[in-house]
């Protein structure tokens, strides 16, 4: 009897490590909802990681992220983000832009979100307050919509004896037509003839391109905008066939062979997702969590880039720099 008795122990002492298995809670999934594609911005999603590895969060450890990327296509947005919500994931994490956060914001109010926003997010609805969200959003206030318009007063101190920059704008974009408003203004301020030009696809460059040589540019601002700045490497490239000073969002652009560059750090802005990812995660409530907005600003100059296009910058606007491209 002893030894049935010990045997019977024995049996039901293996099935402890079963259950203890059976008992852990599921590995946590959340989505990452973008309005990019993946290569042009394997470096954000990367800072997006970084910071949830702050928070202890690992992918592939102890977290699942589910990616839904819209490939510069903004009208996939919704379906995507409506996607994540029926996998019901745990948190949306969104960065490509405001375009991108009012798709999550529009697709679900109880699924907590932290969106990256071009735009002031309490003018566009996704927050009730900058110190207090409220609601199921918060994120990072970006600041590049906006900037324009200190953009063309950078192009326009580079080549002072440009009359005409031509500006290329996604009229897709959440914030084209306010984009369009800030350089018109900026150009009645400076006297400049502003031709504004069009693109929404790889498509439409070229014809882009061969209007700023027909309209005799005597520079080109590229606008803010998620799908533009994923294709960077086609336009600036563009820009150096073409000879003609260009001035970008953020600094990748430069350092990718464009001439200069004007915005926010756009890494910080992915890795601070990744924290208020995790922070939720851990338990904090968006509503508790205030938009973090963004303070530090880069001025970018390829010297390389000035000197292939025989372009003396000025020591002027040298100082200025944050980085300089050599």
């Amino acid at each position: 009897m002893r030894r049935r008795k010990f045997i019977a122990l024995l049996g039901g002492a293996t099935t402890w490590p079963i259950l203890a298995r059976a008992q852990q809670p599921a590995m946590p999934v959340i989505g990452c909802l973008n309005s990019a594609a993946a290569a042009p911005i394997a470096h954000l999603l990367a800072a997006f990681r970084l910071g949830l590895g702050e928070t202890g969060y690992i992918e592939g450890q102890n977290l699942a992220i589910e990616y839904r990327l819209a490939e510069g296509q903004y009208d996939r947005l919704p379906a995507l983000a409506a996607d994540l919500v029926n996998r019901q994931v745990s948190v949306i994490a969104v960065g490509g832009g405001t375009v991108s956060a009012l798709a999550a914001k529009a697709a679900t109010a109880t699924i907590p979100i932290v969106f990256i926003s071009d735009s002031d997010p309490v003018k566009i609805g996704l927050v009730a307050g900058i110190s207090r969200p409220g609601g199921n959003t918060t994120g990072i206030h970006q600041l590049t919509a906006g900037l324009e318009a200190k953009r063309i007063g950078l192009l326009h101190e580079l080549v002072p004896s440009a009359t005409t920059i031509a500006v290329l704008v996604n009229p897709n974009y959440t914030d084209a037509e306010a984009q369009i408003n800030e350089v018109h203004g900026a150009a009645r301020t400076l006297g400049l003839q502003l031709p504004i030009l069009k693109a929404s696809s790889e498509s439409d460059f070229d014809p882009a391109f061969a209007t700023v040589i027909e309209q005799r540019a005597g520079a080109l601002l590229i606008a803010s905008d998620p799908f533009l700045f994923s294709q960077r490497n086609q336009l600036v490239a563009l820009a150096a066939r073409c000879a003609v000073p260009t001035m970008y969002q953020f600094r990748e652009c430069a350092t990718a062979g464009g001439l200069m560059s004007y915005g926010t750090r756009i890494t910080d802005s992915y890795r601070q997702v990744g924290v208020y990812t995790g922070r939720i995660l851990k338990g904090a409530k968006p509503a508790d969590l205030p938009v973090v907005q963004s303070t530090k600003f880069e001025f970018v100059i390829n010297l390389r880039t000035a000197k292939s296009l025989g372009i003396t910058i000025s020591s002027t606007l040298l100082v200025q720099a944050d980085e300089v491209i050599e």
